[in-house]
């Protein structure tokens, strides 16, 4: 039976799918602590507040990286280089989804338009994350060899999620509504389609690594069609609507650490 939990077991039973599937997710979790790293740094004055909570998101995602490089440690295995069409991060910014990477590297504060572009493209990406982790949760939570990792990476997504609510919120009601919304919307439809090849991609060099039929192959690219049909429709709204979260100062404290 094709399912999410079979299609993920079958990934994570696999040495060679394993290290593709973990080289890829480091190697995007370590990019967005970079950045986050960066944003944290240039920060505008009138946003300084925010600094503490950047960092502490970078250091949450440079935790993940480090997280799924242990898994491979643990099996043996070292990671792979990361194909470009499967890279999620690199795209986005090449789709001028976010803060690119030239205006970080340059050593000038940024302004708070440039925040709302942070905070609206890492709300949209956050949500994926939170969605993706959450699925993992529901069924290797209990696993023996990722079921923690799982759990408090998830865990960390719902944080970086509600924190983008509590902060995009805060800034609208500042008087930046109109533009948050705008940022939002092109955030969502630019990342449906990115989210869309970039999983065609992901299961294509799966599919060559575990020896799919041609049928099989076929099913799951169309499954993939399908989702981007629902989030072009109408599922992208998700993305953009803001509420203020149950979990308040998501990312006031100290990171939690993985031992």
């Amino acid at each position: 039976m094709l399912s999410a939990r079979s299609l993920f077991q079958e990934i994570l039973d696999n040495d060679e799918s394993f290290r593709l599937f973990c080289s890829i997710a480091a190697s995007g979790e370590s990019q967005g602590g970079w950045e986050n790293a960066r944003i944290a740094a240039l920060v505008p004055r009138s946003e300084r507040d925010l600094a503490p909570k950047i960092t502490r998101h970078g250091a949450d995602e440079d935790k993940h990286g480090r997280i799924f490089h242990a898994l491979l440690r643990k099996r043996g295995l070292t990671p792979v280089a990361v194909p470009a069409d499967t890279d999620y991060t690199m795209i986005l910014e090449r789709h001028g989804i976010g803060l690119a990477h030239d205006r970080l590297r340059a050593d000038r504060p940024l302004t708070v338009p440039d925040i709302v572009t942070y905070l609206s493209h890492s709300r949209v990406t956050e949500q994926r994350a939170a969605e993706q982790m959450e699925l993992l949760r529901r069924y290797f939570a209990d696993h023996p060899d990722v079921g923690r990792a799982v759990c408090m990476i998830s865990g960390d997504e719902d944080n970086h999620l509600a924190y983008c609510h509590e902060e995009l919120l805060r800034l609208a009601a500042a008087g930046h509504g109109r533009a948050i919304q705008h940022t939002l919307r092109a955030c969502a439809l630019a990342e449906i389609r990115v989210y869309r090849d970039v999983s065609l991609a992901v299961m294509a060099h799966m599919g060559r690594i575990l020896g799919w039929s041609r049928a099989r192959s076929a099913l799951l690219a169309l499954g993939i069609h399908a989702v981007y049909g629902y989030e072009r429709a109408a599922g992208w709204r998700r993305m953009v609507c803001l509420r203020m979260p149950a979990r308040r100062n998501a990312l006031g404290g100290p990171a939690a650490e993985f031992a």
